[in-house]
């Protein structure tokens, strides 16, 4: 089965609910995912880059290289900017990185820091917070701090696929 390339991806954030406690659930579990997901794989499947494709390393290095993209839109929202500020969606930041001649243990470690730092920055979040919208720079439709998350919730289980993906071809 194949995965929808991100950037084709829709989103629906229609939702007048407060989802956001669910969403940050799924924003803890990413870390404790991929560790589960990697647990007792050789490092030699983990640097494989299937049809040149980024390997499982470069997947969990691409998270961390975003969180800090996902803290600063947060407060662009917060700061009631018209826009959100614009991502590289060439991506040079991980194809750069080398993530693949760090360790898991570091990559892992760092990931888990940076993620904890945007779950201790949506802890202090008041419910009127979660309702506040910047507009999105690609999509060109307003985005609240819930959606942003479900993006980002969205985004973490992207790469959670592709890892699969990854495990199983090799």
């Amino acid at each position: 089965m194949r995965q929808t390339n991100w950037f084709d991806r829709k989103f629906d954030f229609s939702t007048t609910d407060n989802i956001l406690p669910a969403i940050i659930e799924r924003l803890i579990g990413t870390p404790i995912r991929i560790r589960e997901k990697i647990s007792g794989i050789e490092l030699q499947r983990l640097v494989i880059q299937p049809a040149g494709k980024w390997s499982v390393l470069e997947q969990i290095g691409h998270l961390s290289d975003l969180e800090p993209l996902w803290q600063e839109r947060l407060q662009d929202i917060l700061s009631g900017a018209k826009e959100l500020r614009l991502a590289d969606l060439t991506n040079q930041k991980t194809t750069q990185a080398g993530h693949n001649k760090k360790t898991v243990a570091d990559l892992l470690t760092e990931f888990e820091r940076l993620r904890k730092k945007t779950i201790d920055q949506l802890a202090m979040l008041s419910d009127n917070d979660v309702f506040k919208s910047s507009l999105h720079p690609r999509l060109k439709t307003p985005m609240r701090t819930q959606d942003l998350f479900v993006f980002v919730a969205d985004h973490d289980d992207h790469h959670l696929a592709k890892m699969t993906e990854n495990l199983r071809n090799t």
